[in-house]
């Protein structure tokens, strides 16, 4: 059985260490800095230039707003933009779709963050799951999990929560958060990361078998 999960999770909820643990009890891979590899690869740019666009609106709208900006941009001056730089952001989205898709083709995997949940919402097996929880509950975690202080953690959450839901809604036209996505929300702050992969994976072995890959 190719197993299929896609996670979204809100900043302090542990996908980085829950996908992984996933993804090795299904047997699958773990896609995850495989996709902006891969996207770099196809688009034939550096890792980094498509590491910074990798999920993320607010930095693709700013350099397309600075560079049609009449007096912007130093490249109007005869400084040669990073490679990538003036790609459209279509280009950058419709190559990471692709890449999710065929990331999975051949062995399944298990997917965190990138809007899969609506790249893949009409795959017949996957698992789409949805991390959250009280943001105060949500910074505690993060503290622990990533060793960084209070303010650190707050700071953060505002920013990578405000990033992925605008990526999703700019490119989707919704909510992130919305359950209507999602086969499983889970708070993983109020369980142990291991119970949570264990649900996740009891889940995604429950829906394979309720519906088996056509012939």
């Amino acid at each position: 059985m190719r197993h299929v999960v896609t996670i979204s999770a809100s900043y302090g909820c542990g996908g980085a260490f829950i996908g992984p643990a996933v993804a090795e009890k299904l047997g699958v891979p773990f896609l995850d800095r495989a996709i902006p590899t891969a996207v770099a690869n196809e688009l034939g740019i550096p890792l980094e230039d498509a590491l910074t666009r990798d999920e993320q609106v607010q930095g693709w709208l700013t350099r397309m707003l600075t560079a049609a900006a009449p007096a912007s941009s130093d490249w109007m001056i005869g400084v040669t933009p990073p490679p990538g730089a003036l790609l459209p952001d279509a280009h950058f989205h419709a190559c990471t779709e692709r890449v999710i898709r065929e990331g999975i083709r051949e062995h399944g995997g298990v997917i965190l963050g990138r809007g899969a949940a609506i790249v893949l919402r009409d795959h017949y097996t996957a698992l789409h799951v949805r991390l959250d929880g009280d943001p105060e509950r949500r910074v505690r975690q993060a503290m622990i999990l990533l060793g960084v202080s209070e303010r650190e953690a707050r700071d953060a959450m505002v920013r990578n929560d405000s990033a992925r839901t605008a990526y999703v809604r700019h490119f989707y036209r919704t909510d992130p958060a919305s359950p209507e996505h999602y086969h499983l929300v889970l708070d993983s702050t109020r369980m142990s990361t291991e119970d949570c992969a264990e649900i996740i994976v009891k889940a995604a072995k429950a829906r394979g078998r309720v519906h088996a890959e056509p012939a």
